[in-house]
């Protein structure tokens, strides 16, 4: 039986979506036929979150129970506040976080980004959280890392020494660690 897995992708437009498909494509190589990696294409909308939360939302009712999340840059933060805002009724594996921004500041465009001052305490505590970023990431400064680390001690925290923002275009240490759970 295959296992499913669902890739959420950083940006918004057509442009970010070919350049995630490598990151698909390593992913999906290195897991081998025994998994199903899903790849919707995701376009921003007028809404404050460029619709992320619903389309997020339809891709969980899309999936099987058991399903596996990985998601990167912008999708990743935005799965994140889907996570912490929504009753989750399926059951997920793991969650995996590559190149997470942390939104913050007082501009309007960032409203519908960030994260509520609560939300780690609303993370589903059973499902293993892991979150992934190269110290020369020049899209999404290292620090929002340690960010992450301090809200949500229990979660697994990679750091990677070189690989930039889309890790090279290599994840196999993600599908490493999704083959260990």
């Amino acid at each position: 039986m295959n296992r499913h897995v669902i890739f959420i992708q950083g940006g918004g437009g057509e442009e970010d979506y070919a350049a995630d498909a490598k990151l698909v494509a390593s992913l999906q190589n290195a897991l081998g036929k025994t998994y199903v990696v899903r790849y919707p294409l995701l376009l921003d909308e007028s809404s404050p979150d460029f619709g992320r939360r619903r389309q997020i939302a339809n891709e969980f009712s899309l999936s099987k129970d058991d399903v596996i999340i990985v998601a990167h840059s912008l999708g990743a933060s935005m799965l994140l506040k889907y996570l912490s805002e929504k009753k989750i009724k399926k059951k997920i594996t793991g969650v995996f976080l590559i190149s997470t921004p942390h939104w913050s500041g007082d501009e309007d465009w960032k409203a519908g980004l960030k994260l509520r001052d609560n939300f780690a305490d609303k993370l589903p505590e059973d499902v293993p959280l892991f979150f992934y970023h190269c110290r020369d990431d020049d899209e999404v400064p290292f620090s929002h890392l340690t960010f992450y680390k301090r809200k949500i001690p229990w979660a697994t925290f990679r750091e990677i020494s070189s690989g930039g923002h889309q890790l090279n275009n290599d994840l196999t240490l993600i599908a490493t660690d999704i083959k260990s759970l």
